[in-house]
Parts: C-alpha cells; structure tokens; sequence
C-alpha cells in the first residue's frame, strides 16, 4: 500500500480525538463521497494503520490508531485509552467541530484538541482543557461540551480558566440544568456565549 498525505492527515486526525467515526473522517479530511472515503479506510484497517471496532450498541464503528499507525505519524507509542463513558461526548465534540469548521469556513489546522491542549502544556500537573479551540479573526476561541451537571464550584473554575486564557468561551449543552447553571455565571464572565446541542449538531 502506497500511503499518501492524505492517509498521513486522517491518522493525525484520528489520534488527536482519539477516535473518530467514519462521518467525521469523511467531513474532516474533505472526501467528495462516503464510497470513497469507507474505501480508504477499508485499505488503512486492512494495512495495519487504523484499528476499526464497535464498542457501545447504536454507535458505529470507532477508528483508531494503531500501533503501526503511531510510529508512521512519529506519535507518543502509547495507545489511546476509550472510556465507554466518554464515547457519546467525545463523538459530539468532533460533530461540533465540524459545524464550527464549516461556519466559518476554517482549516483543520486551526483546530487544537484537547490533547493537542496537553501536549503544549506538558508533562507537569495535568489541569483542565476545552475539548478543543480554535482561532478566527486574531481571537482565540474555547468550545466546550457540558452533557451532565456537575458541581458548581468545578465548573465555575473551568469558566474561569478559560476567561482568563481565551478571548471567547463557547459553552454548547442538551441538558437544561446545566444551561442554566452556565446562564448564571454570564454577568460575571463577560466571554460566554452559551449554545444548546441541537443548534450546532453536524448534520452529516
């Protein structure tokens, strides 16, 4: 198998996240088609790059990268721990991704994750990162997913992390508890802005 740029580009991708589903890959690396895109994939798993594996019912097949795939991209040999948990936000965060990335019609490259986050921090006290950043027109902008509440006091410092840290802070929710909780905290941090899951959802 002649591996190409492209190949290169969906196995950085794929270990930044993590994981990635098929639709993200196709929307992300820019294939003109699903065929063409499930083929390349196909040829990547059957090569010993990607690993592709179902792990929660009603959720497709997860892309990973492999250990093969890890020495090809010159990335930590270490794989990627999946917490079954983490699934379901993990995916939205790449959906989310992409409507960000298409409405302000952006590179992937001016995309960090949350890993990319950790790994320009260090190897010292591993504090909190959105789940990804981006950068549009000089501003340095903070998405985050918040699917279940959490403690007031926990999530008001990660608000203040990424007051003091980013120029706008993105915080995208399903869960009216915690928009509210968020809503709250709006007069003291004047760098929310504060979105429900269903309006940024990737429609791919």
């Amino acid at each position: 198998m002649v591996i190409t740029d492209r190949d290169k580009e969906i196995i950085k991708l794929v270990y930044r996240f993590k994981f990635c589903l098929g639709r993200h890959i196709k929307a992300l690396i820019e294939f003109t088609g699903f065929r063409a895109s499930d083929r390349r994939l196909t040829a990547l798993v059957e090569a010993g790059y990607l690993n592709r594996k179902k792990y929660i019912y009603g959720i497709p097949y997860l892309y990973t990268v492999t250990h093969k795939g890890r020495i090809l991209i010159g990335a930590n040999k270490r794989e990627n721990n999946i917490r079954l948990e983490q699934i379901t936000h993990d995916s939205y965060v790449l959906d989310v991704l992409i409507f960000f990335k298409d409405k302000y019609n952006l590179s992937l490259e001016k995309f960090e994750s949350e890993k990319d986050l950790h790994i320009k921090s260090g190897f010292g006290i591993r504090k909190h990162q959105p789940d990804f950043v981006f950068s549009y027109e000089g501003k340095k902008i903070a998405v985050e997913i918040e699917l279940n509440p959490k403690a007031k006091m926990n999530l008001e410092k990660n608000i203040r992390d990424n007051y003091l840290n980013y120029d706008t802070q993105i915080w995208i929710t399903d869960n009216n508890k915690v928009f509210s909780l968020i809503e709250s905290f709006k007069n003291d941090y004047s760098n929310i802005e504060l979105l429900r899951l269903e309006e940024v959802i990737c429609p791919c």
